[in-house]
């Protein structure tokens, strides 16, 4: 299996290989690298996809020890892998948490970021209404593991409802263990605003949006959009939180068609 022992950590990633422009993707909180399956198998054959899983996530998550990381951490987790990987110069794809860790990469290793893709994330702070919530919902799956009915939350608040691939990340959450949860949930809330920073982000960006996205509400993704120098949008009829999973038709249209502008 490909781990990278990188920047202190064991990082396992996915890479396609080929002599195209590399991507990487970036996943979101509670998911892992397998979230970009649909983009990977369309983009593939002209492009080196490279997908990872992050600190306290996937393959990459130790089930004993996940020590505190910022995004900013996982900003140079992202970096040294590229350096691993011979990368020079990649297009960051990110979804959620995988889109703030990917605008921290474009901050603070700009040299290495040819262009953003951001799906349905933002720039600023969680919403200060929902996070007593998510942290009542933490507090029960931590002490008590995640029962059917806090499945159907957090499906419903990533997947939207009904969505047919739901039951396999259902089992995958029912195995998160609780040191990896915290730490993650933590970093999520301890993050920065970085919103006052995004005009130091000069190159493309596309920011692609489910406009039923009950995780970041569209007004948040705007935000982002309008400070980012060289962005363009796109929104996704009927699609929730992660749009490119339940949706990958429109998704991957918008992001084949933002690659062939770059070239």
């Amino acid at each position: 299996m490909p781990f990278a022992q990188v920047n202190g950590q064991n990082i396992y990633y996915e890479d396609t290989g080929g002599r195209g422009p590399a991507i990487v993707f970036s996943h979101g909180l509670l998911m892992d690298h397998t979230m970009f399956e649909p983009q990977i198998q369309a983009l593939q054959g002209q492009y080196r996809c490279i997908s990872w899983d992050e600190r306290g996530h996937g393959q990459t998550a130790d089930p004993e020890h996940c020590e505190a990381f910022s995004y900013y951490d996982s900003a140079d987790d992202l970096a040294a892998l590229l350096k691993y990987l011979g990368v020079e110069k990649a297009v960051l794809v990110g979804m959620s948490q995988g889109g703030y860790l990917s605008l921290r990469c474009a901050l603070i290793h700009p040299d290495v970021v040819g262009a953003l893709v951001l799906i349905d994330t933002q720039a600023m702070l969680e919403d200060p209404e929902q996070m007593p919530h998510h942290e009542a919902l933490l507090k029960a799956w931590m002490e008590h593991g995640l029962s059917d009915d806090m499945a159907t939350i957090v499906e419903h608040t990533i997947l939207g409802q009904g969505w047919p691939g739901a039951a396999q990340w259902r089992a995958k959450w029912k195995q998160a263990s609780p040191i990896n949860l915290g730490q993650s949930f933590a970093t999520l809330a301890l993050r920065d605003d970085i919103s006052p920073r995004l005009a130091e982000i000069k190159v493309p960006a596309l920011v692609i949006h489910g406009d039923k996205d009950a995780a970041i509400g569209v007004e948040r993704a705007r935000a982002m959009f309008k400070g980012l120098p060289q962005a363009q949008w796109v929104d996704v009829a009927g699609a929730g939180h992660a749009a490119n999973l339940t949706h990958p038709e429109p998704v991957n249209a918008a992001i084949r068609q933002f690659l062939d502008g770059l070239h």
